[in-house]
């Protein structure tokens, strides 16, 4: 490669890559870059070389940890939150909340947690726990029930506290 986008397979290039994505960048930003391979390449080099699919995802496990620590800088950062209030006369009468800036601090926030959980899902992911329990003669039973039957058996439940003349519960006006 005399100048120009790198397209042959380097380690050399991918530990780059990989450190770059490690510390915050995206793929597509590092690929604009001239001195690196064209992002169709990256993703060729993904389906063609294993060693560098492992060296990949810890460099996208690492950027999971700097996404967490942005997230917490990004928090903790007050700068900008409000804006000097300043009469027609240009004197200053107060501070107000900079809206348009703390909506953008949110997004910013939502977009990386967001993130994160998609990179380590085990550990920024939504916990989510399902437990199925019974005793040991009696396990639990999980039974296949059609839209169709459950319809049908909801209908049937239904019908059986219509009492005859269509009202429900009775004459009393359903008291009691």
């Amino acid at each position: 490669m005399a100048g120009g986008r790198p397209t042959d397979y380097s380690p050399e290039v991918t530990a780059r890559i990989c450190e770059r994505l490690a510390l915050g960048e995206s793929l597509r930003a590092i690929c604009r870059d001239e001195d690196t391979p064209s992002l169709s390449a990256v993703m060729n080099w993904l389906n063609r070389f294993p060693e560098f699919v492992e060296q990949y995802d810890r460099a996208r496990e690492l950027q999971a940890e700097y996404l967490f620590d942005e997230i917490i800088e990004i928090a903790d950062d007050a700068t900008n939150d409000y804006m000097e209030k300043k009469s027609a006369e240009g004197v200053h009468i107060g501070w107000r909340e900079n809206g348009e800036f703390l909506a953008r601090s949110r997004l910013r926030i939502d977009a990386r947690k967001w993130a994160a959980s998609k990179m380590l899902p085990k550990r920024y992911g939504d916990k989510m726990e399902t437990k199925l329990t019974g005793d040991k003669d009696n396990p639990v039973a999980i039974e296949d029930v059609s839209a169709r039957e459950f319809i049908a058996s909801r209908i049937a439940s239904l019908a059986i506290r219509v009492r005859p003349g269509g009202d429900p519960g009775g004459s009393d006006g359903g008291a009691g």
